[in-house]
This record gives C-alpha cells, structure tokens and sequence, in this order.
C-alpha cells in the first residue's frame, strides 16, 4: 500500500520533483491547503489549524507525514500539526528559535563566535535611535517575516525613522499570527518582553554570502549541500543562487560545517532539514551567520535534481516517516552545475501581460535543463503582491542545468530575451 504524505501547499513544481523520486511509486502526495490559502494577505493561525485539521480527519486512509517547505506559517503549521497526529517532526519551540531573529541570536552567541552584533529596535517609538555598540550603516529586520520582506539598509537617523512604516506594514500583516504561534510555548522571559512590535537591528556583514543545508536527526547533524548566493551588481537582491558552491574553498566549507552542527545541536533542532545563510570575507578570514531556516528549502531543489539526481525533498521525507535520511551520491545529475535565477524588476508596475504557457512549454523545449516559473500576473500592480524583497519584484524565477558557469549564464540570457513581458511604468 501506498503511503499518504500530505504537503502544505502542494505545488505543481515540487509535486513534480517528489514524484521523480526513486521511490515515488510507494507514496501518495496530497495538497494540504492551498499557497494562497497559507501565505497571501494576513492569515489566522488558528482557522488554517482547524481548516488542516478537518480536511485531514476526513480523510479516507492512513496520515503517514505531514510536510512543506514554504516559509512562515507553513514552518510552524507542520510542527503543531505533527504533533497532534503523533508524526515525526521537529519540536515547535526549535523552529521558534531558529525563526525568531532575536532569540536565534541570543541562543547563537552561547556557543559560537561567528555571528553578527545586534540589538532591538521599538517600533512604537517615533524617534529611534541605534542600540548600542551598534553603528551605521546596519540592516533592520523584523523579527519574523518571509523572504526578506522589511529587510531595510539603513545608513543615518533620517533612513531610521522613515524605516518605520515599511517595518510597520510587515509587521502588522506578520506579527499577530505570530504571536499567535508564540502563544504556543512557554518563552524565556526576555524573549515574552520583546512582543512582535519590535525589529532586530543587526551591523552590516561583507564577502560573498553562501548558504549550508543539511538535517539533523537523533543528534546527527549533516551536511549535504553548499549553495553561492550572488546578488545583481550593486544591489542587494538576488540574481542567483548557484550549485554546487565555487566561490568559498573547501577550508571554510568544512569551517561553515563545523559552525553550523554546534548551532543546531544547541537549539534542539532535530528531525529536520536546516538552511544556514553566511557572509566569508576572505579579506579578513571572517565567517558570519546571517540566519538560520529551519524550514525545508525548496527553492534548492531542482538545483540539486539537476546536479545530483534527486532533489533535496528526499531528506525532507525520509526525516517525516522517521528513518534515516537516504545516502545522495553527489555528482550523479544530468549537469555538473546548475542556478535558480530571478528576472526581476527594480521598479513598480502595473504587468499587462506574462509569458503563456504555451510560450514557457516552447522555451524549455528548445533550451535543455531549463525550467521557467512566471511570478507575475496580468492586472496586478507588482508593489501590491506579498512576498517580495523591499528593494525589487521577481518576475520569473529560471533554473538552468550547464556544463560550467558560462554555460548557466547563456541559458538563462536566452530565457530572458525569450520571455515577453509588458509592464507600464
């Protein structure tokens, strides 16, 4: 018999991935709520709950896993619902304290060196001013949000102050379901006090920015994947994430590693998949942990079907039935590197048209190892959908399969002229 496993959010894209599994044909994947359902305007944590919870009491079969791999509140559904149908999952209060930004820092700086200076910012405050030792230029983050959203770059007071609304409206859309989630455990005093009416304000780290994935089970913490981060130049978006890593050595990968195991040990994280984001500057030999996920990453996993011939899902479902993570040889894809880039666009718009499907079909057609996901939609305004960064709008999101960089680089030029956009300004 086959056994049921249940996706938050299912989507055509990793529906695919998880049925080109070796072993697809022993699972049956079933949606769990809708993306839109979990992630679009404000959410209410305890109506998604009871949504969840009766579409899977009426279900027909046996409840054998409960996964996602979006961010909040997917994150913090599968815990509690795990819970409630006595699956294999992370605990709730190890998700909070990666994803809480302020108590992810507070836990880090007990057992490693490598994190950046911080402090709080009170958003009832009209008048702010930087926390000591802190010193511009800084990044202000609220303490949770989704894909970077309210991750401002703040260079004097007046950027501080006018950093307000944008912090404000993020958190008004984010904060009350989070708090919601928080009400769910016993928190550390200092972090109670804290409320979701505030931002973690944090100095600003350099070099290039990778990110280490892995899982952690039973006390075993591994790492499987090393991913470069490259942003557009001049900006702080990003242009592409790239697989395998080529821009740090095996040195700092093994020191990157080493980091991220104490982390992950001390925060109670098991039974799970990990994404940690460093900056290396290799000028100065200097590691920084960015922010940890305890999330399962999805937008990796097509990177790493196309280079190693299994997406990255593997470990997240081998971790939900509570077995030891399968062994993925690397090195065993199509393609020895492969990139998920973002079409972006740097200013609002109002889109009047996007690629057709049939045009999408046709370019990865005749582009192999190209996959195209088209983010906007006809009629809507770009500054009016969630999700974005506060700096940009992804318009297509590309993966490309090569022989080496150049290769990624001619795929995905190619993609861009192909697509057929129009926005007015």
């Amino acid at each position: 018999m086959r056994r049921n496993i249940f996706v938050l959010g299912l989507d055509e894209l990793n529906l695919s991935s998880l049925r080109g599994l070796a072993d697809a044909d022993q699972y049956e994947f079933h949606q769990l709520l809708t993306r839109p359902e979990l992630q679009v305007g404000t959410v209410s944590i305890p109506d998604l709950l009871d949504k969840a919870q009766r579409q899977l009491d009426s279900f027909d079969g046996s409840i054998d896993a409960i996964v996602g791999y979006w961010d909040f509140p997917v994150s913090m559904l599968v815990p509690v619902l795990c819970d409630r149908y006595g699956l294999c999952s992370a605990g709730l209060e190890a998700v909070l304290k990666c994803e809480h930004k302020y108590w992810s820092r507070l836990e880090q700086q007990k057992v490693i060196d490598e994190y950046v200076r911080f402090g709080l910012l009170d958003l009832t405050n009209e008048n702010p001013t930087l926390p000591a030792p802190l010193s511009y230029p800084v990044w202000i983050k609220p303490i949770k949000s989704t894909a970077s959203q309210g991750a401002l770059y703040v260079e004097n007071d007046e950027q501080l102050r006018q950093s307000l609304v944008e912090e404000r409206r993020v958190v008004d859309r984010i904060g009350g379901p989070f708090a919601d989630v928080l009400a769910m455990v016993d928190l550390p005093a200092e972090i109670a006090a804290v409320g979701v009416q505030t931002c973690l304000v944090e100095e600003v780290a350099s070099g290039q920015q990778v990110t280490v994935e892995g899982f952690s089970r039973g006390g075993r913490v591994e790492i499987y994947g090393v991913i470069d981060s490259v942003n557009y130049s001049g900006k702080s978006s990003f242009l592409r994430y790239q697989y395998p890593s080529r821009l740090v050595p095996e040195r700092v990968k093994d020191y990157m590693g080493e980091v991220s195991r104490r982390v992950i040990v001390a925060l109670g994280l098991s039974n799970s998949t990990f994404n940690i984001e460093y900056f290396w500057d290799e000028t100065t030999s200097r590691l920084r942990l960015l922010e940890i996920n305890a999330r399962h990453s999805q937008s990796h996993a097509l990177l790493f079907e196309l280079v190693d011939g299994a997406p990255n899902h593997a470990y997240m479902l081998d971790l939900a039935l509570d077995r030891d993570p399968r062994h993925v040889e690397p090195g065993k894809g199509a393609f020895p590197t492969a990139a998920k880039w973002f079409l972006r666009r740097f200013a609002d718009g109002l889109v009047r048209r996007v690629p057709t499907r049939e045009e999408v079909a046709e370019i990865e057609r005749r582009i192999v190892g190209t996959t195209v996901c088209v983010t906007a939609r006809e009629g809507t305004r770009l500054s009016e959908v969630d999700g974005e960064d506060s700096y940009s709008y992804v318009l297509a999101e590309i993966y490309t399969g090569g022989s080496d960089e150049q290769e990624l680089f001619e795929k995905y030029t190619r993609c861009v002229e192909a697509l057929n956009f129009t926005i007015d300004d």
